[in-house]
């Protein structure tokens, strides 16, 4: 049961994304807020519901974690946060907002987890290795984001 949570979480989070008006006016906050509001959206009420999904989220998978592991200690997942924010910027979610979607981040989770496995596959580098790893390919994609929308900019 637990390894069903996360694809029926997508696929919520899918069809609310690109099917209903308040996907859309994630996108249209997450774009440019003081625009969403002038244009009558509730930005604030938006704000706070996407923050609210997101601590919903967080705290399913603690408990998804901690009933995989079956047991809860805080200090089991130390650097998962840097996980999920390579997972999400390498999936092609610019950190300024307005542009991405979760079938990206689900293919930056993919590509993520595969560079981990490799570099701990090979046995011979130091666990630190892998986080450095990922710090430094987060890293690489922001600037390739950036290029990206500094040319969208300038078009």
């Amino acid at each position: 049961l637990p390894s069903l949570i996360g694809p029926i979480l997508l696929v919520v989070t899918f069809y609310i994304t690109k099917f209903t008006r308040f996907g859309r006016t994630i996108y249209a906050v997450g774009n440019n807020e003081q625009s969403a509001t002038l244009m009558g959206l509730p930005s604030g009420r938006t704000k706070l519901i996407v923050y609210a999904f997101g601590g919903f989220c967080s705290a399913l998978g603690g408990i998804v974690f901690s009933i995989s592991l079956l047991s809860g200690y805080g200090g089991y997942a130390p650097g998962m946060e840097l996980d999920a924010i390579a997972s999400v910027v390498i999936g092609g979610t610019l950190l300024t907002g307005g542009v991405g979607n979760v079938i990206g981040t689900l293919f930056g989770v993919l590509i993520n987890g595969t560079i981990v496995t490799i570099l701990q596959f090979n046995g011979t580098l130091s666990s630190w290795w892998t986080r450095i790893m990922v710090g430094v390919l987060t890293l690489i994609f922001i600037g390739i984001q950036s290029l990206f929308y500094m040319r969208q900019k300038h078009s």
